[in-house]
């Protein structure tokens, strides 16, 4: 069985975000072994520097790759949009060699290069999300990917 791990920079603070992506994880357990780390974000100035800024996403960076296991995929702006049946293909992809894809959502500053270069990136959209809602709908689209696999009627 695959491991889907989602490697995420930040916590969820509101109940209702956590009961979202609780939800979600229930409801991929038959499809997958999946786990969420959670990494603390740097601490930074109010009015933070660049150079403080790229010095945060190196150690957030570094956290990351250290949590990551398999296939890496960097959730960026920069990373490929693909619709549904896409990102189930991906998943299917990697099915077929045992191990684990690692999905990374870096903080509200984004990932290091480091990251980025690690894997092929992902682009949810061109829209910017709030980390916590983006980690809601990376969980869904799991979920979706998993019974577009498996030809469920839940993709329409």
């Amino acid at each position: 069985m695959l491991t889907v791990r989602l490697v995420c920079v930040g916590k969820l603070k509101e109940t209702y975000w956590r009961e979202a992506v609780a939800e979600y994880a229930k409801r991929l357990q038959p499809f997958c072994k999946f786990e969420i780390r959670e990494l603390p974000e740097e601490r930074l100035p109010s009015d933070p520097s660049s150079a403080q800024i790229q010095a945060a996403l190196e150690r957030e960076g570094e956290a990351i790759l250290k949590q990551s296991a398999g296939q890496l995929i960097p959730l960026c702006i920069e990373g490929k949009q693909t619709g549904s049946e896409g990102f189930a293909r991906r998943l299917s992809a990697a099915m077929q060699s045992p191990g684990a894809v690692t999905l990374a959502i870096g903080s509200s500053y984004g990932l290091s290069p480091h990251v980025k270069q690690a894997g092929e990136g992902l682009s949810m959209s061109e829209m910017t999300f709030p980390h916590q809602l983006a980690r809601v709908m990376l969980c869904e689209q799991l979920y979706r990917a998993f019974q577009i696999l498996n030809h469920t009627k839940y993709h329409k």
